[in-house]
């Protein structure tokens, strides 16, 4: 399943695809957890071709679920499309009030607009695919600003502090954005 960003490109921002991930990302997807920002905070890092491939095979079995939907996000450049991301909409149920939007960038790829641009992208898709969400929310801990920045850019509107909670030991920001 590819999703194309609605957020136009331009020549320094190109537009995002999200797509599904695939065994073909192994490598990347390694060689992206590599970087010790993206491992403090995420709860489940990937430093091995094993626990890549659990990763994966994960990302497929919540698909299937219907409970999770994880997409690699990829940027187009000119020697072709290259893997800049993650994004991930969590918790779509009808005892939850509003599924969780997640995301990370690659290092490679951190300071160009890619996270405002994926997330965006997958708010939209989140609201089309299921039209009885009316919320989405993004969470990130008190001293993640990079998120809290993402958030404000993809309209996500600020809702309160949340206390601490396992695996992030600091209080974290609910923020939200509505349906229409």
């Amino acid at each position: 399943m590819l999703i194309e960003s609605r957020t136009p490109g331009t020549p320094s921002t190109p537009g995002v695809t999200l797509r599904q991930w695939c065994a073909d990302d192994l490598d990347e997807l390694v060689r992206a957890y590599q970087d010790p920002v993206l491992r403090r905070w995420t709860s489940a890092p990937v430093t091995t071709a094993a626990e890549a491939r659990r990763w994966l095979q994960g990302a497929r079995r919540d698909w299937a679920d219907g409970r999770r939907y994880t997409f690699a996000v990829l940027e187009e450049q000119a020697d072709g499309a290259r893997l800049v991301g993650n994004v991930v909409l969590k918790g779509v149920t009808p005892a939850r009030p509003a599924p969780e939007v997640g995301y990370w960038t690659a290092s490679w790829a951190r300071g160009r607009g890619v996270a405002p641009r994926a997330v965006t992208a997958l708010s939209r898709w989140a609201f089309d695919r299921f039209p009885e969400v009316a919320r989405l929310d993004l969470l990130h801990q008190v001293d993640n600003m990079a998120s809290c920045r993402v958030a404000q850019k993809c309209g996500f509107v600020f809702q309160e502090t949340l206390p601490a909670r396992p695996p992030f030991p600091l209080d974290g920001h609910r923020h939200t954005l509505d349906a229409g």
